[in-house]
C-alpha cells in the first residue's frame, strides 16, 4: 500500500499543476491512496470551492484536507456537510460545519483513516489539540478500527509539530506536517513505525514568499505600497510525501519526500 500526501495547494499555479500531472504521477510512482491539504487552493490564495474539490476529486484526489483558512471562501460551508472526502480540523470548536475525522475504502476494501487536526501555537483559537487526540486514541485503534491512519498536523512551530509525531507514533501510519508552506528535510520513520515529516511544504510557486507574490510581499515587510496578499502564478512545485505502508501492522516501511516539477524539482 502506497500513499501520496501533498502539502497546501496555493492559488491557480498549485491547481493546475496537480490537475494536469498528479493521474500521470499516481501511475509513475504506483500510488494507491492520494490525500491533499487545498486550504489555500482558490484564486485568492486563501480557502477553497466547491468546483476546486470536483476538479481535484476527478484528477485522482482521494480526500481533502484543510486547516486555519478553512472557511475563507463561504460557500465551502455548505459544500462540507454532504462532502465526506473533505475535512476540517477535528479540533475545531463545536459546533462546526463537517468531519474531522473519516474512514475510506479503497478498491481493494482497504480502511484509510485520516485525521485532521489544527495546532494551537500561535493559531486560531481551537479546542487543545493534544485532548482531542487523546480522547480519538481512546476510540479509535490501528488495525481495528482500519487499516492506516493518516494525520494532518496543521500547525505553525515545530516543536509542536514533533510533539505530535511522537504521540501518534505507533498508533498512526503518517504523522504529516502542514502549513508553513516550506517542506522539511527530516522524513524518517519514528521509533515505534509511524512515518513523521515536519512539513509537507506547498504545491504552489516557489520563487514566491511561501506562495505569495514576492514583490508585493517584500514591500508589505518593508511597509511601501503594497495590496492584499495574492499567490504567485510561476511554475509550481508539488511537494509532499511517499509512504509505503505495511498491511499487516498499519505502520511505515519507508517514507521519502516527494517533490515535482517548477523550483524545486528533484525528480
Amino acid at each position: 500500500m502506497r500513499i501520496l500526501f501533498l502539502g497546501d495547494v496555493v492559488g491557480i499555479s498549485g491547481c493546475s499543476k496537480i490537475m494536469n500531472n498528479l493521474l500521470d504521477q499516481i501511475e509513475k510512482h504506483k500510488i494507491d491512496f492520494v490525500i491533499v491539504n487545498a486550504e489555500n487552493a482558490s484564486e485568492s490564495g486563501v480557502g477553497l470551492t466547491k468546483e476546486l474539490c470536483e476538479d481535484f476529486f476527478n484528477c485522482g484526489v482521494n480526500v481533502i484536507t484543510t486547516g486555519n483558512h478553512v472557511w475563507d471562501q463561504k460557500d465551502i460551508m455548505h459544500f462540507i456537510e454532504k462532502e465526506n472526502r473533505l475535512l476540517r480540523p477535528k479540533n475545531l470548536f463545536e459546533p462546526a460545519p463537517g468531519k474531522g475525522f473519516e474512514i475510506y475504502k479503497t478498491k481493494e476494501e482497504i480502511k484509510v483513516g485520516v485525521l485532521n487536526l489544527m495546532g494551537n501555537v500561535f493559531m486560531k483559537k481551537c479546542d487543545d489539540v493534544f485532548e482531542v487526540s487523546n480522547k480519538f486514541l481512546n476510540n479509535y485503534k490501528l488495525k481495528k478500527d482500519y487499516d492506516f491512519l493518516v494525520v494532518d498536523f496543521h500547525g505553525e512551530i515545530t516543536s509542536e509539530k514533533n510533539a505530535i509525531g511522537h504521540y501518534f507514533d505507533g498508533k498512526a501510519t503518517l504523522v504529516i506536517g502542514t502549513h508553513t508552506h516550506i517542506p522539511t528535510n527530516d522524513a524518517r520513520v519514528l521509533k515505534n513505525g509511524t512515518a513523521y515529516q515536519t512539513d509537507a511544504g506547498m504545491c504552489g510557486d516557489y520563487d514566491s514568499v511561501i506562495g505569495m507574490n514576492k514583490d508585493n510581499s517584500l514591500n508589505r515587510f518593508m511597509k511601501k505600497n503594497s495590496v492584499k496578499h495574492f499567490p504567485a502564478n510561476g511554475d509550481a512545485t508539488l511537494s509532499g510525501v511517499i509512504v509505503d505502508c505495511d498491511v499487516k501492522t498499519g505502520l511505515a516501511n519507508k517514507v521519502v519526500s516527494y517533490i515535482f516539477g517548477g523550483e524545486l524539482n528533484n525528480i
